[in-house]
């Protein structure tokens, strides 16, 4: 405070000009004017971060915050989020966050239990993976050569989970839990980083997934698992056109402007992929183990292992197998 009206005394004697000058409209804004220069002379004050702040910067400890009048314990980034309190949170309190690329998290551990020949809704399904691994060779010091998962970066903003996922689950024959994905969110499209720099797109997706669980039984409790295949589209769409104006089902046939070497037959056949684009249908495998159930709200939580293939860049590269590991969220309804 005292360097504070140190400064702006000096500001204000700068400004100072005959009182007989001055309308009451002057004075005031002379005085403004002194307080203004003098704030600038004077250290910014330690200001704590807001509660969105923290969620942006990954701060681990949480914060009350007041939403729609009543306040609850807001967790971080590190922390779990139920649905109650992703619902809770308006947009501009989502916004710029990464809060709408996590799934809900769930408490309790119950059972639901699921009538044979009734047919149930999972709907709200959210995967969100958290780890991602490519398969490579790699050399150990004896120098032989194996495949292994390595670790990678992530090179997609936080727009990578699946979410709306909605399909029918039932009891199915040899009184197995059965689940067959219709609609949603169900592909989103990722990109990784290898540590040589190498950077592998794919599309994440559990387009058609038909998932089966390992044992009989009708209920879903912790400890429950069940999984199965699931188609994976082209990376790109057949409209779409490369560098040199191809594609599948528009553009040039051939680069234009390499007609000497194409017309060869072994410059056809070296361009041929390149020449020659089309969809690439995969498919991949995925396996779901849920560990938490909240019977009042019907939601069920757990972790999920998948696999599928890369981008095979319309069918001109050899796609690569990836790993991705992360938690889901769903909700059971009739």
């Amino acid at each position: 405070m005292t360097i504070f009206i140190q400064h702006f005394y000096h500001c204000y004697s700068r400004l100072s000009i005959p009182s007989h000058l001055l309308t009451k409209t002057m004075k005031t804004a002379v005085l403004l004017a002194s307080v203004g220069c003098a704030q600038a002379f004077v250290p910014q004050m330690n200001v704590q971060p807001s509660f969105l702040d923290q969620l942006k910067n990954g701060v681990s400890k949480a914060l009350p915050v007041l939403v729609g009048g009543s306040a609850f314990l807001a967790p971080s980034i590190s922390n779990a989020l139920t649905k109650e309190d992703l619902s809770s949170l308006s947009y501009l309190q989502v916004k710029g966050t990464g809060l709408a690329n996590r799934c809900p998290e769930v408490v309790g551990e119950g059972s639901i239990a699921l009538q044979g020949g009734k047919t149930y809704q999972l709907s709200d399904l959210c995967l969100e993976p958290k780890t991602w691994q490519v398969e490579e060779e790699v050399t150990n010091k004896r120098g032989e050569t194996t495949k292994s998962f390595v670790n990678t970066k992530l090179m997609t903003r936080q727009t990578y989970s699946l979410d709306g996922v909605s399909g029918d689950i039932s009891v199915g024959e040899g009184g197995k839990i059965k689940f067959e994905e219709k609609d949603g969110i169900d592909y989103a499209a990722t990109t990784v980083q290898l540590p040589g720099g190498e950077r592998v797109p794919f599309l994440f997706t559990v387009k058609e997934l038909v998932a089966t669980a390992a044992q009989p039984g009708n209920a879903l409790k912790p400890g429950f698992q069940f999984g199965g295949s699931f188609k994976v589209p082209s990376y790109r769409s057949g409209l779409f056109l490369d560098p040199k104006g191809r594609g599948a089902v528009t553009g040039y046939d051939m680069a234009v402007a390499l007609p000497g070497l194409q017309n060869s037959v072994e410059g056809d056949e070296e361009l041929f992929k390149e020449n020659n684009k089309i969809f690439d249908v995969t498919s991949g495998n995925i396996e779901l183990e849920v560990n938490k159930v909240n019977v009042e709200e019907g939601e069920v939580g757990g972790v999920f292992v998948s696999t599928q293939f890369s981008d095979t860049d319309m069918g001109s590269k050899a796609p690569k197998k990836l790993l991705m590991k992360g938690i889901f969220y769903g909700r059971v309804a009739q």
